[in-house]
């Protein structure tokens, strides 16, 4: 039996498909593109019913991603494998390759430790990824999914041109100090907070990576740090005048992160609250600053 003819989804999906029988054999491939974030998959005796993006709840629809952001592609009715019983054996590899094609980050087979396989059916996988460090904004990168049968000869390949952005809810102001990479992350949740909604008794911070143009004095660095949190009606909730005190502190340590944090305890305040963070140089006159409006709810 042949597929019909090439197929126009509302939702914006462009799907074609070839099936050849030959001489009681199959062999099967299927190309498929999703037009609005620009994901293609292709498989090569494994089919899927869907594949899409989300962020572990919602399906989202867009490649642009904000440094620090967690996504999964999602693999749903993936089907072809070489069943043992009723389990199958999946293998999935991630790759993230930069604009020069240099591997970024790569993921060796996420099912690895499935050793009795998957029973589920329809079956669903997932490939989870953050877009951190070793990845960086102002980069174009294209994330590539392979999944493989471990025990038959089936693939199946996905593959989304993506950009990562910083958050634009995060302001940055300063003079000769810069940080390569500034954003808010939630420990509880351990994932990133990119629309400034934020929990009580929460522990939050707001992380600075590769923190350059302080003076260096043997390895060591002399920086202060403030921390001031404001809510809606002007009343100052916190004021950390330098959490660094008198500390003197190593150089590298510095520059991979500095990563102050504050819990907020109780059940009610006048949202939103302003937070800034000022980080400067004992030894110049250098120094940044980050801000960001946080909605407690």
């Amino acid at each position: 039996m042949v597929p019909g003819p090439i197929k126009l989804r509302q939702s914006g999906l462009l799907m074609t498909g070839l099936l050849i029988l030959l001489n009681s054999c199959s062999f099967s491939q299927s190309v498929e593109k999703d037009l609005v974030t620009g994901l293609s998959s292709r498989g090569d005796g494994l089919s899927c019913e869907e594949v899409y993006l989300s962020d572990g709840e919602k399906v989202i629809k867009r490649n642009t991603f904000i440094y620090g952001e967690t996504i999964y592609m999602n693999f749903a009715g993936i089907d072809g494998f070489e069943r043992v019983g009723e389990s199958a054996f999946p293998e999935m590899y991630i790759v993230v390759l930069n604009d020069q094609g240099d591997t970024a980050l790569f993921i060796y087979d996420t099912y690895e430790g499935y050793k009795d396989g998957i029973s589920d059916s329809p079956l669903v996988l997932n490939a989870r990824v953050t877009f951190a460090d070793p990845i960086h904004t102002s980069e174009d990168y294209t994330l590539q999914v392979s999944i493989r049968d471990r025990r038959g000869e089936g693939s199946f390949r996905a593959s989304l041109k993506l950009d990562v952005v910083p958050n634009e809810k995060i302001k940055v102001d300063g003079e000769s100090l810069t940080a390569r990479e500034i954003y808010l992350f939630s420990q509880q949740k351990k994932h990133t907070i990119i629309d400034g909604t934020v929990s009580f008794n929460e522990d939050i911070y707001l992380l600075f990576e590769g923190l350059e143009g302080f003076a260096v004095e043997e390895g060591m660095v002399h920086l202060g740090l403030s921390m001031v949190l404001t809510d809606a009606g002007g009343n100052i909730i916190l004021d950390e005048k330098d959490l660094f005190g008198e500390s003197v502190l190593n150089f590298e340590d510095v520059q991979n992160q500095v990563a102050p944090n504050f819990i907020l305890s109780g059940s009610e305040v006048a949202n939103p609250v302003n937070c800034v963070v000022r980080i400067w140089d004992k030894r110049s006159s250098a120094w940044i600053s980050a801000s960001t409006v946080l909605d407690f709810r």
